[in-house]
């Protein structure tokens, strides 16, 4: 959601920052791996139970995050091998930060708080395969209620206070599931008329070949028998 709405605000802010930046020796892989390392700062502090810090540390990771897109531009430097390198990290990250937010929460509530922390990562990365595999596909499934933007953000909510994480914990498994139904829906809505359609255009003349082998097949038999009569 925010990434459709304010997208365009956010380039046009960091791009000057990515100017600067390309006048050093810095890749935008190096922030990347910067703000990895940055939310296993953060997760090691959530899971000990230190959630302020643990914000300061989530902020920390998500400005390298921003900031690549923006080198990459400036430096020419986009390819597909660092858009591939950073979705990689991106989902690495998710998963590390989610795991510090299980850890706290299974010894502040026990076993099923951690099970409700892995189902938000279990839909979340569902959110993110129905996108990859769209656009393999040719299709388009952005949008949603709860993107990887908004994901951060309401856990930085979460981690201003020690018994307000469960409940954005409880929020965001919500809102993952009516964001993973509305892309399915999205997809599915997009491809449901023309691969069907050439499928059985080819599916068809498969089978009118076939025919028409056969009735030569039979013609040439018939024939062959007046010949011997």
């Amino acid at each position: 959601m925010f990434d459709g709405r304010f997208r365009h605000q956010v380039e046009r802010v960091v791009r000057p920052v990515g100017e600067q930046l390309r006048k050093t020796k810095i890749s935008p892989d190096h922030l990347t791996l910067l703000g990895l390392f940055a939310s296993f700062g953060a997760a090691v502090a959530i899971g000990l139970g230190t959630l302020r810090l643990g914000l300061l540390l989530v902020v920390l990771a998500a400005v390298p995050d921003l900031l690549d897109g923006a080198l990459a531009k400036a430096s020419n430097q986009s390819s597909q091998r660092g858009a591939f390198f950073d979705s990689t990290i991106d989902r690495v990250t998710d998963a590390v930060l989610l795991g510090g937010v299980a850890w706290f929460l299974g010894y502040q509530r026990g076993a099923y708080a951690s099970v409700l922390v892995f189902a938000v990562m279990a839909v979340s990365s569902l959110i993110s395969y129905q996108r990859a595999k769209a656009e393999s596909l040719g299709l388009n499934a952005k949008g949603g209620l709860m993107e990887r933007a908004e994901r951060i953000i309401l856990l930085c909510v979460g981690l201003l206070f020690d018994s307000l994480l469960f409940w954005a914990m409880v929020l965001m498994l919500v809102l993952v599931t009516m964001t993973a139904v509305q892309r399915f829906f999205k997809v599915w809505n997009q491809a449901a008329v023309a691969p069907a359609t050439a499928d059985r255009v080819a599916l068809r003349q498969s089978r009118r070949a076939s025919r028409r082998a056969q009735r030569d097949d039979r013609r040439l038999r018939v024939t062959r028998r007046r010949r011997v009569q």
